[in-house]
């Protein structure tokens, strides 16, 4: 049975996409069966992965609505291990679409239950925002996986989050937990990120991964080149991170987290 991971933090521009790409590359190319799935609009994972979105016949969008099955939705990758659910914009309509419909919450947990026996891990991409689609991901995932930006003012959006967590717990996915929080585009030449890294660790105690994702060039260049880190430059701070965080999320499981 797949253990199902959300990326989730209603900040924009912390790293979802970027950790689910790589997170993902990285448990396959460690010969654990994965399978991505993006669950944002905007479809940066898609294309971060190399998918043409103008190709796809079937994309998430229409599993969600009950249109597909989940089977018939998932694509390969450059990587054997690595299958990709695929997104694109029409996703946006699910919000507006599925308002009136009872246990809307429960959508994707209900198109994922077909293919868990499938994989190892499931991990998912979600917007930034609180949406039906994010809440969609929290409910059918196991764990909450939240990117951190070492900035100013970073913490004060994780409240929102948390309370959104804390609410979908206590109804909607009781065993729902917080498999960590990840700090992203840290930089250890300046004050601000040890700062940040130190309020993180005040407040979320064991939370927080020993894993850091440095503010990398090359990992902000992969995208373009529709590659994850590993097959862009194996070498790189960036994917030796992501191989790192992959590394303590198969061995210690994170058992016991809030």
């Amino acid at each position: 049975m797949a253990q199902i991971i959300c990326i989730a933090n209603q900040k924009g521009g912390v790293g979802k996409t970027t950790t689910a790409v790589n997170l993902s590359a990285a448990l396959a190319v460690s010969e654990k069966r994965t399978l991505l799935v993006d669950c944002d609009p905007q479809a940066n994972a898609t294309t971060g992965v190399g998918l043409d979105k103008s190709q796809l016949v079937k994309t998430l969008y229409h599993g969600m609505i009950g249109d597909a099955e989940a089977e018939a939705l998932i694509v390969d990758s450059q990587i054997e291990a690595l299958k990709v659910m695929p997104s694109r914009v029409e996703l946006i309509g699910f919000d507006v679409e599925m308002m009136d419909r009872p246990h809307r919450e429960h959508a994707l947990r209900r198109l994922l239950a077909s293919v868990t026996q499938d994989f190892d891990y499931i991990l998912i991409d979600c917007p930034p925002s609180l949406s039906l689609l994010t809440v969609n991901a929290m409910t059918a995932a196991d764990a909450l996986l939240i990117p951190l930006q070492c900035e100013f003012y970073a913490l004060e959006g994780l409240s929102q989050l948390v309370q959104t967590f804390q609410r979908i717990k206590g109804g909607l996915n009781p065993g729902l937990r917080i498999a960590g929080i990840l700090l992203t585009m840290f930089d250890r030449r300046t004050n601000l990120s040890h700062q940040v890294a130190e309020d993180a660790e005040s407040h979320f105690k064991n939370l927080v991964f020993k894993t850091t994702i440095p503010r990398n060039v090359r990992l902000g260049e992969a995208p373009s080149f529709g590659q994850p880190i590993l097959l862009y430059d194996a070498m790189s701070p960036g994917a030796v991170s992501y191989f790192s965080l992959a590394k303590e999320i198969m061995t210690a499981n994170h058992a016991g987290r809030a």
